[in-house]
């Protein structure tokens, strides 16, 4: 039966929470990863493995009626100097993913792009009509597969729906190297180790809690796509420096936190925040998780399973 989810990148952060509130709203869902994941849900079923050519997705989109892309193996800051890492290791599953969609263009695809790697420094939060300036490969891959999915549904017919994320943390997320700051300080405050704040800290960011962004997309699975491509941003909306970032970080952790200092870095912008009213007209969307109650709940989580 054509009726499962199946969502790409299942064993990352965001791909475990989303693959668990869609099972347990009663979906039915195929969650393909890299590595083994253990979601012991009965409606779950696992493949993992590299999912890089249109002939490896042919099978699992034949059993779907909506795929989630949210693999990448890059970050902004990884992707730096290493332009053909992101056409191998990104760009291309998404094209074979595509060229295999065509074969079913009534799939609905959901795409998991990116904002603060896309919208460059303006005073106003940016919506999606704003100019995209990405300043890493990272973003200019991401850019390049929103147009291609574009033309996808151009051409065929189909459906899919763009969301641009803005920084999204939670508990699940884990202490790694380039991939989110409120993980990497949380685990370095945990052990007591300094953490590296790239220039001077006055860098603006958009937090989004994880419980809410999943909210959003499961809402845009719910029913079937209006044909088309959409794009949407998934933000907080409000601006918060590092500087107050680690502030607030302190205050919930109750400890103080060693910095150390080195130069910003030329992937940075120096101010991204975005505007959600799109997704509210569309779904009724607005996150509810304030920055102060999303990191008291993902310091809860690092301390009771990271030690």
């Amino acid at each position: 039966m054509d009726n499962h989810i199946l969502v790409l990148g299942a064993g990352g952060f965001v791909g475990q929470h989303l693959v668990r509130a869609l099972a347990l709203r009663g979906d039915k869902v195929i969650a393909a990863s890299r590595r083994p994941v253990h979601f012991e849900l009965a409606s779950v079923q696992s493949i993992v493995g590299e999912l890089s050519e249109p002939a490896d997705f042919m099978p699992l989109i034949a059993r779907s009626r909506a795929v989630v892309h949210l693999a990448s193996r890059s970050t902004p800051g990884s992707s730096a100097g290493n332009v053909m890492a992101e056409l191998q290791n990104n760009l291309r599953p998404t094209l074979a993913l595509l060229q295999a969609l065509q074969d079913k263009p009534e799939t609905n695809l959901l795409y998991l792009s990116s904002g603060g790697s896309l919208y460059g420094t303006t005073d106003a939060a940016a919506a999606e009509t704003a100019q995209v300036l990405p300043r890493s490969y990272h973003g200019a891959a991401k850019i390049a597969a929103e147009h291609f999915i574009s033309a996808w549904c151009l051409q065929f017919g189909s459906a899919a729906t763009i969301v641009r994320p803005s920084n999204i943390y939670g508990p699940g997320q884990t202490e790694r190297t380039g991939f989110g700051i409120i993980p990497t300080v949380l685990g370095k405050t945990l052990h007591g180790e300094p953490v590296t704040v790239w220039g001077d800290g006055s860098a603006v960011r958009d937090y989004l809690y994880i419980d809410d962004f999943v909210a959003l997309c499961t809402s845009i699975l719910a029913a079937p796509m209006p044909a088309g491509s959409c794009t949407l941003n998934a933000a907080s909306g409000i601006g918060v420096s590092l500087r107050e970032l680690l502030a607030a970080i302190e205050s919930v952790t109750g400890k103080p936190l060693q910095r150390s200092h080195d130069a910003s870095r030329a992937v940075d912008a120096t101010r991204v925040v975005m505007d959600a009213t799109l997704a509210n007209r569309r779904y009724g969307w607005t996150p509810t998780t304030s920055l102060q109650e999303g990191l008291r709940q993902t310091w809860d989580w690092f301390n009771t399973t990271r030690h």
